[in-house]
């Protein structure tokens, strides 16, 4: 079973439901989960009332529950990570940087986690501004120097059983290199530049990423 998913077992009978045959269909639960972890997370820290606190950590330790049975972690730990965080929830922002060469191939990098091709990105840091994400995340995973020419846009992920647990958002920048030597970090097995029809095995939504760099690539040439 994929995780975050689980096995729907409507049965009456030989498996008819109210007329309905059912083949063990399941439903993504990880979405439900993101949302329902947030509204907890927000209602334990800004509710002024006392029963309805109460509420809210019944409701995280319903949540860390079943957390924990979508993505196989101990109950225990899940609730450890959900409580660490204070204030308002907010979906987690992540940078990433596109580079070009001359005849319009885009930078790629292959991931050691997942063994798939994306631009190089990161996690936005504490006091980070995103544009610095993706020039330090495209320092450490590629040994390139670069400089941010221009915003490419925001994108929405949305949490799933493919992408994991808790919604995000991305901010994908047009760099350009000013310096470096390309050479792979530790989470990186290979690097180079491709075309992106050629690449096949892309990390998450990197396909629309390279699409749109592509495009913001091009018009900054012809607007040049």
């Amino acid at each position: 079973m994929i995780p975050g998913r689980f096995p729907l077992t409507h049965r009456r009978g030989t498996g008819e439901f109210f007329g309905i045959l059912t083949e063990s269909p399941s439903v993504d639960i990880l979405p439900l989960l993101d949302e329902l972890q947030a509204l907890a997370r927000t209602g334990i820290n800004f509710t002024p009332n006392p029963h309805d606190r109460e509420r809210y950590e019944r409701l995280l330790v319903l949540v860390g529950k079943y957390y924990g049975l979508a993505l196989d972690l101990p109950q225990d730990e899940v609730r450890k990570r959900l409580v660490g965080e204070l204030g308002y929830i907010t979906p987690k922002v992540g940078a990433h940087a596109a580079l070009f060469d001359g005849e319009g191939r885009i930078l790629l990098v292959r991931r050691t986690d997942d063994g798939k091709w994306c631009l190089p990105c990161g996690w936005v840091e504490p006091n980070e501004a995103p544009e610095e994400t993706a020039v330090r995340e495209t320092r450490e995973e590629t040994g390139l120097e670069v400089r941010v020419t221009r915003l490419i846009g925001v994108y929405t992920r949305r949490a799933n059983s493919g992408y994991g647990p808790h919604s995000a958002v991305a901010i994908g920048y047009l760099c350009e290199a000013t310096g470096g030597i390309l050479s792979p970090s530790h989470e990186i097995q290979e690097i180079g530049y491709a075309w992106i029809a050629d690449v096949a095995d892309w990390h998450e939504k990197h396909a629309e990423y390279a699409r749109c760099a592509w495009d913001a690539w091009r018009n900054a040439i012809v607007g040049d």
